[in-house]
């Protein structure tokens, strides 16, 4: 066995917005890298052990995080980094996984809800149609100064840069095409309780960037799909149509309509019980593998190196004293069973006519 690190995207930001293979990840982690000012700190206080190391990697070196990784890979542990949104977009994933190879620790990525569509979704727009843009165009903080040749292109565009930048970015908006009339979105910690919002126009996005003081990174997306769409007339039945046929309800929707016997908080409760399910097993499975409790405070090195010893000592007592795990583990099962049990069973058929043939 050896350590793993998994770069999960966490989403925009808002906690109910991770996957719930994420959900799980952080669940299974002994260190979750991550950053609370671009994602939510339930998140991780909702999902993660209560005994799991937590890494503020924004108040950190680069180097202390390839030192997490190295406890990582010598203590077979596993780590979760959280990437705001998807890791695969503006994430240094590349370099990450370099260097926990190096290392010889596992990696796996957990893909996320990108900022750019949850944007989108908050202002209930699609980026792509067949009638206005055909493609949409990613442009990161490092590429902001080709904005000019891309917006030639002239289709969608989702541009993350720097707030205090919008004049510039509005004169290569202008040079490479686009209309002062041309919507744009400005989305800042979209998802998040403080998010911002806001439609505009290229004319006056440097205008609208300076009065809600967006200075740092911004995503922005620009293009004419982004218009608001027209206001659609309800169609009445003309007479002499032909009537419309329903479609006939399939048996998967027969059985989703179903009434829910117990109650159901919100629709995403059957998806968070099971992750609930997944943690609980995490956390027991962790539990169990520990020998013996240890000092708060301690080194997880000071475990790995203590544990060759005690493999060597076991043995040795193991030969003078008889092992009494399998009694105590018989009892807890037990008891588990006694304390779960609420309600007095009826007796069964079976039982009651065993009881009269011994009287």
């Amino acid at each position: 066995m050896t350590g793993r690190v998994s770069f999960v995207g966490a989403g925009p930001g808002a906690a109910d917005l991770i996957t719930v293979r994420g959900a799980k990840r952080i669940a299974e982690a002994d260190v979750v890298l991550w950053s609370p000012g671009v994602v939510e700190v339930e998140c991780v206080r909702e999902h993660a052990r209560p005994d799991a190391e937590l890494v503020d990697f924004s108040r950190v070196t680069e180097a202390d995080v390839v030192e997490v990784y190295r406890r990582a890979s010598v203590s077979k542990l596993k780590v979760v980094r959280l990437h705001a949104g998807d890791p695969s977009l503006w994430g240094g994933l590349r370099d990450q996984q370099d260097t926990c190879q190096r290392l010889g620790l596992e990696t796996d990525v957990v893909p996320g809800v990108s900022q750019v569509s949850a944007a989108a979704a908050a202002v209930g727009r699609e980026l792509t149609t067949s009638e206005v843009a055909h493609s949409l165009l990613l442009v990161g903080p490092e590429s902001a100064e080709h904005v000019e040749e891309f917006a030639a292109h002239g289709t969608t565009m989702a541009i993350s840069a720097s707030g205090a930048r919008a004049g510039l970015l509005v004169e290569r908006l202008r040079a490479g095409g686009y209309a002062d009339d041309t919507p744009v979105v400005v989305a800042y910690k979209v998802s998040l309780p403080d998010e911002t919002v806001v439609q505009t126009t290229v004319g006056e996005l440097e205008s609208c960037v300076k009065e809600r003081k967006l200075y740092r990174t911004t995503l922005f997306l620009v293009g004419k799909v982004l218009a608001q769409p027209p206001s659609r007339r309800r169609v009445t039945a003309v007479e002499g149509d032909e009537p419309v046929r329903r479609a006939r309800p399939s048996k998967w929707a027969k059985r989703a309509s179903r009434p829910v016997a117990r109650s159901v908080e919100s629709p995403s409760a059957a998806a968070w019980s099971a992750v609930h399910d997944w943690q609980e097993t995490a956390r027991t499975k962790r539990a169990a593998a520990k020998p013996k409790a240890e000092p708060v405070g301690e080194p997880l090195l000071h475990l790995v190196a203590d544990a060759p010893e005690q493999a060597e000592a076991a043995p040795a007592d193991d030969a003078a004293k008889p092992k009494p795990k399998p009694v105590v583990a018989a009892a807890t099962k037990r008891t588990a069973t006694v304390q779960a049990s609420t309600t007095p069973r009826k007796p069964t058929g079976t039982r009651a006519k065993k009881n009269k043939r011994a009287n």
